[in-house]
């Protein structure tokens, strides 16, 4: 199959799997039935690679993973098919971004921009503002907060050009707020198709506790 039906089909695929999960994106959710820990309040603003779609379970996630190796209380409120742009019918009060600095997290997760590249022909412009637009928000709600924002992820060793414009976006916005920034996410799953769910766009099990190896290594490097 070729790059350009991949994209197409994840796209078809996001977009169906949006319209009965981004209304629920209004509500406080919180972990979807995981029992976090007791310590650091942590948020996670990401897509499906950070809901964990594609595990047999919650627990299964790269995020709920590294949270209970360090006792962190979890909050992710992540959405399926959501991107900066994407997906999104909330830009505001009522979005993702409010509801966690409602939640006033200590450290913030950023995992956005992989559904952006669906919708990237067309869109361009408005993900390259929206991207700022969006940590500076966060920033501005949550000024004590630590930022740690994260490479978008990808899925496929084919990469459309998009991919890279969006990582260059979202490693200047996260400059500009000076966050802790995590390069190379894009490429963690790479070459290997037997982490891959039977849906071959999200992580199963093995590829999700891959990906928090790899978070792991890069939490330590920054002291955490």
């Amino acid at each position: 199959m070729s790059t350009r039906i991949k994209l197409v089909v994840a796209a078809v695929l996001c977009a169906l799997v949006a319209i009965g999960v981004v209304v629920a994106a209004t509500a406080p959710r919180e972990t979807g039935g995981v029992s976090t820990g007791t310590g650091t309040r942590v948020a996670f603003y990401g897509d499906s690679y950070t809901l964990g779609t594609g595990a047999t379970s919650p627990e299964k996630r790269w995020s709920t993973i590294v949270s209970e190796r360090r006792n962190w209380n979890e909050f992710n409120p992540s959405v399926n098919g959501l991107g900066f742009v994407t997906n999104r019918s909330e830009f505001g009060e009522g979005d993702l971004v409010s509801l966690i600095i409602e939640e006033k997290p200590e450290i913030v997760f950023v995992t956005m921009g992989l559904n952006d590249n669906f919708s990237f022909d067309y869109e361009a412009a408005d993900i390259r503002s929206q991207i700022p637009d969006d940590l500076d928000r966060l920033k501005a709600g949550l000024p004590d907060a630590r930022f740690i924002v994260v490479e978008p992820f990808w899925y496929t060793d084919d990469r459309p050009e998009s991919v890279d414009i969006i990582i260059r976006w979202v490693e200047d916005a996260a400059d500009d707020i000076d966050a802790d920034y995590i390069a190379g996410a894009s490429r963690w799953i790479e070459g290997h198709p037997e982490w891959m769910a039977d849906d071959g766009i999200h992580p199963n099990d093995a590829g999700y506790a891959a990906m928090a190896e790899r978070m792991d290594d890069e939490l330590a490097r920054l002291g955490l």
